[in-house]
């Protein structure tokens, strides 16, 4: 595992690779998260059905398949996960070379506003530089106010791209950011 200081530091806050071990919180993360975040964006009986464990099996089957970088904060003292968030190849389709895509970024419901989510989004930023992306692009739902202006504070801008999400037999439509990357500082 490897744990190293965040590259835009958040007292209390450590960002380390993602085990195995933490694949049960970051499954209870992401679904609290849903459900917190996406209420009335979402139907209510797709987000009332989700899952924890069979979220953590996905987990456990995503980061064994190393289909993308997945990262985990823990605030001090509590040694308790509070976040996670994973980056990879853009899946857009088009092979836009140097650019790579943000999948998600979750803080406990419990823990948003103590800075986990940026000190997660600086260090997967950190790690796109150093893999020689220079570019990152994430899909947001078009509603969520808290999660585009989170974004839009870290640099990222609409490009225009609107796509539907299709969840729950709804038809969600999501709007794509992007944000250049430049060297160490990108964070």
């Amino acid at each position: 595992m490897t744990t190293r200081p965040t590259p835009a530091y958040v007292p209390g806050v450590q960002v380390e690779d993602m085990a195995l071990d933490d694949c049960a919180a970051v499954a209870e993360i992401r679904v609290r998260g849903w459900q917190s975040a996406y209420a009335g964006m979402i139907p209510q009986p797709y987000l009332d059905a989700m899952d924890i464990a069979s979220d953590a099996e996905r987990r456990r089957g995503s980061l064994t398949a190393g289909r993308s970088v997945d990262v985990v904060s823990r605030t001090a003292p509590d040694p308790a996960v509070t976040g996670w968030a994973c980056y990879g190849p853009d899946r857009d389709g088009t092979g836009r070379a140097g650019r790579c895509e943000l999948y998600a970024i979750y803080v406990h419901p419990e823990r948003t506003g103590a800075g986990a989510g940026r000190a997660l989004l600086a260090e997967l930023t950190a790690r796109a530089v150093a893999a020689g992306f220079h570019e990152m692009a994430l899909w947001v739902l078009k509603e969520n106010g808290r999660a585009r202006r989170f974004y839009e504070r870290a640099g990222f801008r609409p490009d225009g791209a609107e796509e539907p999400f299709e969840v729950g037999g709804a038809s969600v439509p999501e709007v794509r950011y992007v944000r250049a990357l430049r060297g160490p500082a990108a964070g």
